[in-house]
């Protein structure tokens, strides 16, 4: 039966991809057999814009000579598998498994380690930027306290120079009021 399977797969791959092609392309109305081969017929069931349908017609072999392969031998002898070679088969699958488990835990375990480093990372930023906004925020005030003892030190300059007028005007004005009364 195997052999059966073999043969008509390598007639398939002998078929004109080339006319299976055309005839896909070409919506003209053609034949319904497409090819012919010795134990095999190839037929276009109908065609449609998605695509087109083929039937595969297998012939039972007319030729039984013992030369050619027949399609009704029996498979293969198959020998039971030893207990040893389950016995490996079961060893190899435990370690597949472990392997695969081990790469798991591995992906993981770097998955995690990638996630510390950004936090670690986003920390730092943030604790970089609060210290930086908080010189600035310092220097701003210290800039402010100056300026605001510089504007109360020149208003008080300006009252004294003023209260220092004052005091010479009416000097001046009570030197006026003596001299002329």
């Amino acid at each position: 039966m195997a052999s059966t399977v073999a043969a008509y797969s390598e007639k398939l791959k002998e078929m004109s991809m080339l006319s299976l092609i055309c005839s896909c392309l070409y919506q003209k109305p053609h034949t319904q057999t497409l090819s012919h081969f010795e134990d095999m017929e190839v037929k276009s069931l109908n065609n449609r814009n998605s695509g087109q349908a083929f039937e595969v017609i297998l012939k039972s072999p007319t030729d039984l000579s013992p030369d050619r392969a027949q399609s009704l031998t029996v498979a293969a002898y198959r020998k039971a598998p030893s207990l040893r070679d389950l016995q490996k088969k079961l060893d190899a699958a435990e370690e597949r498994r472990r392997s695969q488990e081990q790469q798991v835990l591995k992906q993981l375990a770097e998955k995690r380690e990638h996630e510390r480093e950004v936090l670690n990372k986003a920390h730092e930023v943030n604790n970089n930027y609060s210290k930086m906004a908080e010189e600035k925020l310092n220097h701003k005030m210290e800039v402010s306290k100056e300026n605001r003892t510089a504007r109360l030190s020149a208003l008080k300059q300006r009252l004294r120079e003023k209260e220092l007028h004052a005091a010479e005007v009416r000097r001046n004005k009570e030197v006026q009021s003596e001299l002329s009364g």
